[in-house]
């Protein structure tokens, strides 16, 4: 493991001041890590996940900058999405690039809605070398509602907790077939309407796609898969699409099913192991530059 030195500040975007750390390792590699947290969290994340694994990656040689950026923790500006973050992302990767000699270009690393953002901002700037996206925020309420009921109550159809229930009188059947019924009628409004007839805007899976779809470096896609209902229905997406599916066939992208592992990687051992697999990528990044 490397020394490392980590470096707290704040840096301008569009009047506002932005408060990032970078973790800058005595000897880098070419390629950093700008980590995009996800909402509502801060540069810290879940579980300290992002500061623990911006150490990581450190001391294995590669500089990380972790930001909140506009609205969300210790940063100024008003809240706002992540689809609005193309500023904030652009300030950030310059300020690293400025701070960290040596730094050729970043990869993008996002969780959740992070990863989503990512894929609208990559495009646009040749300074970003590759992405690393967990579970990435795809929800729309038809989408959720489909995914609910394939991957909770299927399952629970099996379940002897269920029938257990059942037998000993325990389970409200009422209730239950309310709960079911709102979520089949949610399912089957898919991009035509919601529930009270209003048109879906779902046009930012579609702004996703052609962003990876128009991003030419490497990607690593990690996907959970314990009770994970955002990693769900990011599935369900890419596999009822054909256009997800042309694109994720690229070599260039690798795809990763974390079985065991929850929605935020709260157990050391997932989140070691999501660590360990960032290290090989960026250490295999490096390589095809020699």
């Amino acid at each position: 493991m490397q020394r490392v030195m980590e470096e707290t500040f704040t840096f301008p975007c569009e009047g506002s001041q932005l408060v990032g750390i970078i973790h800058k390792p005595a000897r880098c590699q070419r390629h950093g890590v700008l980590v995009i947290v996800g909402g509502p969290q801060y540069r810290v994340g879940s579980h300290r996940q992002f500061t623990l694994l911006a150490r990581r990656l450190a001391g294995a040689g590669i500089a990380v900058m972790r930001f909140d950026y506009r609205g969300m923790g210790d940063s100024e500006g008003a809240e706002r999405s992540f689809e609005a973050l193309d500023s904030d992302i652009a300030a950030a990767v310059q300020v690293f690039l400025d701070r960290v000699e040596g730094l050729a270009s970043v990869a993008l690393w996002g969780l959740c809605d992070a990863a989503s953002a990512a894929l609208f901002y990559a495009p646009q700037d040749a300074r970003v070398s590759g992405l690393v996206l967990l579970n990435p925020w795809v929800r729309s309420e038809s989408g959720a509602a489909r995914a609910y009921i394939k991957h909770y109550y299927l399952q629970r159809i099996f379940s002897r907790e269920l029938w257990s229930k059942i037998l000993h009188g325990k389970l409200d059947f009422s209730e239950s077939l309310i709960s079911l019924a709102a979520m089949l009628r949610k399912a089957v409004f898919r991009n035509s309407g919601d529930s009270n007839g209003a048109v879906v805007d779902e046009s930012f899976q579609a702004r996703m796609c052609r962003g990876l779809e128009a991003f030419s470096g490497p990607v690593m896609l990690i996907l959970s898969g314990n009770q994970d209902y955002v990693a769900d229905e990011f599935r369900d997406l890419i596999n009822a699409s054909p256009e997800w599916k042309k694109t994720l066939a690229r070599d260039s992208i690798e795809r990763i099913d974390f079985a065991e592992a929850n929605h935020t990687f709260s157990r050391r051992e997932w989140r070691d192991r999501v660590a360990d697999w960032t290290v090989a990528w960026v250490e295999a990044l490096e390589s095809r530059e020699r």
